[in-house]
């Protein structure tokens, strides 16, 4: 299968300020982004797809670390590219990175002009609903009016949501995978606990740890080992690892370190987090998926809150996905059922839990791979 290479990012600085659901601005703030493929003359095969929480505008093809200098390879490599089910041989695909990343585009890592030092604990709280603002500005820039289809998994789905709600005549298709119209309490608990571990690390100095030289390592491992436990099924863990002792001798060490696989996998994802991730970004980010609630302003009836969507959707969930489970995104269909809107819903029985949306299962790129053939199709006999 042909892959996109080397891809460069690009950028935008708005300096018209950005009116935040939380009453504040950001003001001169940049986007970083990445497109694929070639957009057609009438602007009309664009995608956008809209990023979960420690992913960033890389979503496919190879891109170079700028410190290492490593070639990595994008976050959903397997899903946009030549030939793949997002086919960037007929669509034009973009990545943004969203505010309050650490990847590029404005964030807590950058220098507040207010002070001249950077925002730190004080760059300005985000919603799912800010982030679709800012998509929606760049879409003008790039001279598109209308989404062929807006795209995106987990955190990156509430987004894909937002914009069917928001901005209801801007696309055409809307795809949601393994997401949830509102997190659980169990979900906002999770998220707390991980907020907690860096809000106590004695590094991270009330988030202006960039001015003492250190980052609250410590605090950022136990919530990715927190985070990452949810991400994935019972079963694939005891598939995985089951409950084999690290130094395979089959004795207990009857100490507090690393005893099993499990313990070493978990801590290791969590020392690489660690190195490249923001403190402060992930306190945002986290933030974010707990305040999004977009029934809430209709008392909590959801139907009520899609009544104007305009867009088909694809809803798409994984059984053994226990953080954002087929419950919730069957409540999603429910709704859009009751407003009659067209929806198409796949239930597939993966094994890997919450991170499935990311996986190779030949099933579920299918459901994408016919569901951009029929988009695709209603491109090519348009008018």
């Amino acid at each position: 299968m042909k892959t996109l290479g080397i891809v460069a990012p690009q950028s935008h600085t708005f300096d018209t300020p950005l009116a935040l659901q939380s009453g504040a601005s950001l003001s001169d703030y940049t986007l970083v982004y990445e497109t694929y493929g070639t957009l057609n003359a009438d602007a009309s095969n664009a995608v956008l797809v809209c990023h979960a929480l420690n992913a960033s505008h890389h979503v496919a093809g190879l891109y170079v670390d700028p410190v290492t200098g490593e070639k990595n390879v994008g976050w959903w490599d397997n899903m946009v590219g030549p030939g793949k089910p997002l086919d960037t041989e007929r669509f034009f695909v973009i990545g943004v990175n969203n505010p309050g990343s650490c990847f590029g585009s404005t964030g807590p890592m950058h220098i507040n002009p207010a002070s001249g030092k950077p925002y730190g604990a004080d760059f300005p709280l985000l919603t799912v609903e800010d982030w679709v603002h800012a998509q929606a500005r760049l879409a003008d820039v790039l001279g598109i009016t209308q989404f062929a289809a807006v795209m995106g998994g987990s955190l990156g789905g509430m987004q894909a949501m937002a914009w069917s709600m928001m901005y209801p005549d801007r696309l055409r298709h809307c795809i949601v995978i393994a997401s949830t119209p509102k997190l659980s309490a169990q979900n906002i608990a999770f998220n707390d606990v991980a907020r907690q571990a860096i809000l106590t690390d004695p590094e991270y100095h009330g988030g202006d740890f960039y001015a003492h030289g250190v980052v609250p390592k410590n605090g950022l491992r136990v919530a990715r080992m927190v985070g990452h436990i949810t991400y994935l099924s019972d079963d694939d863990m005891a598939e995985k690892f089951g409950r084999d002792l690290r130094d395979g001798s089959g004795k207990y060490q009857f100490g507090y370190g690393v005893d099993f696989e499990i313990e070493s996998y978990l801590r290791y994802q969590g020392d690489k987090f660690s190195e490249y991730f923001d403190a402060n970004t992930y306190l945002l980010i986290t933030k974010a998926l707990d305040y999004f609630d977009p029934a809430r302003e209709f008392g909590g009836d959801l139907t009520r809150a899609l009544a104007k969507v305009k867009a088909q959707f694809l809803v798409a969930s994984f059984c053994t996905d226990w953080r954002f489970s087929p419950a919730r995104s069957r409540e999603i269909v429910q709704a859009l059922v009751n407003n009659r809107q067209r929806v198409v819903y796949a239930e597939i029985d993966a094994p890997h839990g919450h991170d499935a949306f990311l996986l190779e299962d030949e099933r579920y790129l299918n459901v994408l791979r016919a569901y951009y053939e029929n988009i695709w199709q209603d491109l090519e006999a348009a008018p």
